[in-house]
């Protein structure tokens, strides 16, 4: 984990009013029903901005689009906020060791060539969907994958092998269809061929990425394109649960910690994800950069805890914060004023006066006994 050297605070990215501009690299699973735009239109509905271009030729693999000229020029085009990576919709499916060799070298190359272009943009993998009935093409060669949740799975599996690999951020649209499957499968989310997307299985997928990009819940936009109000609804309700509850499992870029209180004491657990760097700020003045740290309150009062994770060098921050009461004990010299002492006694019980260097009991008016040791 790096170490934050100038303390430099950026504007949080999770602001209403966000302006992103992203790319999108893959196929027609990402162009089918104009997908982007969907995003696009769910996004100004809650006077957000997303600007987009996509480079998605039918079929295309990452092998290919690491020597496609279209694909390579748009990265270069200019320092994009996010651009977003879907795979061949069987690849990443097949036996690990085949991924290994057919997919991930060109992730790394795609990867490589949006890092040289600009550290502040952030990759997302497009998760993608398994097909309705498996893959039955290649379920002879692989039974994993003959099923619809065998697939799913296996997709699961690499596209976030592929995310923490590269330090990178997921959108979960599979595990998204795979709620809604699940909830109502008279809901057909697939075209007529069981493998790209309807209207309602692209619609959820363009829910599931507004909340992985502008980390905001879906739900309540009023961009329902041709789907009627109940579905959509459904749809925003699922893609928002999917990506929010579980922002970690993604590696969502995102501030979030827990804090515990033992009188004037405070031990924070930090729990934020994707990030490269931290600063804690404890409402009194002081501040930390580590991990988990540990705070003493001078003085009773309320106080805002807040912390502040940086990404992609710096070009992203998020913040969250939390509020504490500290009422601190008294000191031990006002303590002591308070208290009368009746009492010396050794250790036989024998009542005395104070003596160098003997262990002696000292009982006190308010019921305290204390052993004290006066060292000549």
């Amino acid at each position: 984990m790096k170490k934050l050297i100038l303390l430099i605070f950026f504007a949080p990215i999770t602001i209403f009013g966000q302006s992103t501009d992203v790319l999108f690299i893959g196929n027609s699973y990402t162009y089918s029903n104009n997908m982007p735009q969907m995003i696009s239109d769910i996004a100004l509905s809650f006077g957000d901005t997303l600007d987009f271009e996509s480079s998605t030729p039918g079929g295309a693999t990452f092998n290919g689009h690491s020597t496609n000229t279209t694909t390579l020029n748009k990265i270069s085009q200019k320092p994009w906020d996010y651009i977003v990576l879907q795979a061949q919709s069987q690849e990443p499916s097949f036996p690990p060791s085949q991924v290994a060799n057919d997919v991930y070298p060109y992730a790394q190359i795609l990867i490589d060539s949006i890092a040289s272009n600009s550290s502040c943009t952030e990759p997302i993998f497009f998760m993608t969907w398994g097909r309705k009935y498996g893959d039955q093409q290649n379920c002879p060669f692989y039974p994993p994958i003959c099923t619809y949740a065998g697939m799913q799975q296996r997709l699961r599996e690499s596209y976030l092998d592929m995310t923490f690999n590269h330090n990178a951020s997921c959108s979960p649209v599979g595990m998204a269809w795979k709620a809604s499957i699940e909830l109502d499968s008279a809901l057909n989310l697939y075209s007529p061929d069981n493998s790209h997307p309807s209207i309602y299985g692209s619609y959820l997928a363009a829910c599931t990425f507004y909340s992985s990009l502008f980390k905001k819940p879906s739900l309540g936009s009023s961009f329902y394109g041709s789907i009627d109000s109940i579905t959509a609804i459904s749809l925003q309700t699922i893609a928002s649960s999917t990506v929010l509850d579980s922002i970690a499992t993604w590696n969502i870029f995102n501030a979030d910690f827990t804090v515990s209180q033992n009188n004037d004491s405070i031990s924070c657990i930090n729990l934020s994800s994707n990030y490269e760097n931290l600063i804690w700020d404890f409402g009194d003045g002081a501040t930390s950069i580590d991990e988990n740290p540990i705070h003493i309150y001078s003085g009773s009062g309320i106080y805002t805890i807040t912390l502040t994770v940086f990404n992609n060098d710096g070009c992203f921050s998020d913040t969250i914060f939390s509020t504490i009461t500290i009422s601190a004990p008294a000191n031990i010299n006002e303590l002591s004023t308070t208290k009368k002492l009746l009492s010396i006694t050794d250790i036989l019980g024998r009542e005395t006066t104070m003596q160098l260097n003997t262990p002696l009991f000292y009982k006190y008016d308010d019921g305290t006994v204390e052993r004290k040791i006066t060292i000549d």
